[in-house]
């Protein structure tokens, strides 16, 4: 049954696939039957929807290319616009959302709209146990970031979500416009969300909601934390990102000063604790330098 809470409204839902094994494929498949489901392809080499196991009823899109996250969930967003939906629920390939927490962003946006509030954005709290467990919400603060712990059933206002598990308001998405496909990946959602607050929308989570989710690959542990683990070429992009968001000017200074605090930190962290070091270090170092001098896009295409 389609998600439905007014009589007319339609949620659909936006998966990025990356190589995806037969799990992600089954995950995307039970999507469903919650509404229209686009799964964006950034597979290089490019599949077809029979030929992976995908559903018939699914929008399949293969790009046979990866050109990033932000790029993937534009193009799966405009599918969800020209099928008229309302809402878009973004989610990993390895993000499996129960039923309930489906239908539950959905209410919990109508909820709010219906009181007025513009509300561009609604995310659920992630659990990562290899991490910690529950991850609070965040706003900034200068030099650091202030952590809410989720709690009670109210929505609360914070600076930014993850991509995954969040429900877009899709009547905002031509006033805040597309994800930054210059950024790739990393820093995407939060950019989004900078630019949806200075629009005047309302970023919220949703501290009763809760999404089982992986961040990064296997952690690493150094100086008694746990610290998501990515690849090298992630580091790339992290830097990158966070270097070219610093020179913009209407990237909040609460944001950058606690990235400023946390660059160095970070640094140190993967050139000392993340194998191979050197080459962690050289490409979160690259990535300082080309986000200095404004090279984005995709890494190693000019």
């Amino acid at each position: 049954m389609e998600a439905t809470t007014t009589g007319h409204t339609r949620a659909g839902t936006v998966v990025v696939f990356y190589r995806p094994d037969a799990e992600c494929v089954a995950r995307a498949n039970r999507l469903v039957s919650f509404g229209p489901c686009v799964v964006i392809d950034n597979t290089e080499q490019t599949g077809k929807l029979d030929s992976i196991g995908l559903d018939s009823r699914i929008d399949f899109v293969a790009n046979g290319a990866n050109l990033g996250v932000a790029t993937a969930i534009n193009q799966g967003i405009e599918v969800l616009i020209a099928r008229e939906c309302d809402y878009a629920v973004l989610l990993d390939q390895d993000s499996e959302p129960s039923d309930y927490l489906l239908h539950a962003l959905v209410r919990t946006m109508e909820s709010q709209l219906s009181c007025g509030k513009k509300v561009a954005l609604v995310g659920p709290t992630y659990e990562d146990k290899r991490l910690g467990g529950v991850t609070p919400f965040v706003r900034f603060r200068p030099w650091r970031l202030q952590r809410i712990v989720p709690t009670g059933s109210s929505p609360v206002e914070v600076d930014f979500l993850i991509t995954s598990g969040s429900c877009l308001n899709l009547a905002a998405w031509p006033v805040i416009g597309p994800m930054d496909d210059a950024l790739f990946i990393d820093f995407v959602d939060l950019e989004w969300c900078v630019r949806a607050r200075l629009k005047g929308y309302s970023v919220l989570g949703a501290p009763a909601l809760r999404l089982s989710h992986s961040l990064g690959g296997e952690p690493v542990r150094a100086f008694g934390r746990a610290y998501p683990g990515h690849s090298a070429i992630r580091h790339y992009y992290q830097f990158r990102n966070a270097i070219a968001l610093l020179k913009r000017s209407y990237m909040p200074w609460s944001w950058k000063s606690t990235e400023l605090v946390k660059l160095p930190g970070r640094l140190v962290i993967y050139g000392l604790f993340m194998s191979p070091r050197v080459e962690h270090l050289r490409m979160a170092l690259l990535g300082m330098w080309h986000g200095l001098i404004g090279q984005l896009g995709i890494w190693g295409r000019s």
